[in-house]
């Protein structure tokens, strides 16, 4: 199934070679933009139903996702499982629960994302939930980039590919990413 759904992020330029600066700080030869492969409706009804069929044995009440990467991945899984979907957005540099949203005492939640590497942006959305008094049942994502070094989020992690992409310090780049000019594709 990862070499499939690799090979969909490569036929719908999803999947970047070049020199990037990842949203954790870390510098990649690989950027996955998982946005160019979910414009496709159908193939994001695809792929999050693949997520949500990995998680549709955990027991939960709704799907979260972080904004604004994981919307459409929350979106379809909590489609695909026949369960709400709210999302955490960003202000003043953190992630907050607005528009109204809820988490009820005790309510079981999916974190939803679309790729990890350190778990950032999940692990302030799995804070969240439990700050509202909820708790997270799982958290699912479509890219799994850690490279062995996943997250312990304190929970169930599911993932549809695991990626070993090698990442970078800042000031530990190899030669042929030093004397190149870095990018950030998640914020254009």
């Amino acid at each position: 199934m990862s070499d499939d759904l690799v090979s969909l992020f490569r036929k719908t330029g999803a999947l970047l070679d070049g020199h990037f600066v990842l949203r954790s700080g870390l510098h990649s030869r690989q950027f996955f933009q998982c946005a160019l492969l979910l414009q496709y409706t159908d193939i994001a009804a695809e792929v999050c139903g693949r997520l949500a069929d990995k998680l549709r044995s955990i027991e939960c009440d709704a799907v979260i996702s972080p904004a604004l990467g994981g919307i459409v991945v929350g979106q379809e899984v909590g489609r695909s499982l026949g369960k709400r979907h709210i999302f955490a957005e960003k202000d003043a540099g953190g992630l907050v629960l607005r528009r109204g949203f809820e988490i009820r005492p005790n309510e079981r939640f999916v974190v939803a994302e679309d790729v990890v590497t350190r778990g950032g942006r999940v692990q302030e959305t799995v804070d969240i939930v439990r700050a509202h008094g909820g708790l997270v049942a799982a958290v699912g994502v479509i890219v799994d980039r850690s490279g062995g070094k996943r997250p312990d989020f304190g929970c169930p992690f599911v993932s549809l590919v695991e990626m070993n992409v090698e990442t970078f310090e800042a000031d530990k780049l190899p030669p042929d990413l030093a004397g190149t000019t870095a990018v950030k594709p998640g914020s254009k």
